[in-house]
């Protein structure tokens, strides 16, 4: 039987995070370590709040044009209908770039990793 290591996969160590994370990890002008996966968490924070502050934003905006009246009611409408579909189509595409980035730094340490085996 096989022993599962919290990584996930069988015999694979425990990873930890690399010494000098975050700011320090700004500053390694020899790129010893990944910058990426200590502040994906935040960027995705960031865009999260400012998706909702623009969904926010085109539903006021939809409820204003509705109240003016004229065809403006209908544009209105949709506006505020598409606004929150809108909003989470774009942060679905944020989450997936942030993914991206995330698994292609873990699949360059694991590279490197095993290289050093």
């Amino acid at each position: 039987m096989s022993t599962q290591h919290p990584s996930g996969t069988p015999g694979e160590p425990e990873r930890t995070s690399p010494a000098g994370g975050g700011l320090k990890a700004l500053f390694d002008f020899n790129f010893d370590t990944f910058v990426t996966p200590s502040i994906v968490k935040i960027v995705y924070v960031i865009a999260t709040v400012l998706v909702a502050l623009l969904t926010i934003g085109f539903a006021i905006s939809g409820l204003t044009t509705m109240f003016r009246g004229g065809a403006g009611v209908v544009l209105g409408f949709l506006l505020l209908l598409a606004s929150p579909i809108i909003g989470l189509v774009y942060l679905a595409f944020v989450r997936m770039s942030l993914e991206l980035y995330y698994a292609v730094i873990r699949l360059s340490e694991d590279v490197h990793h095993r290289g050093r085996l």
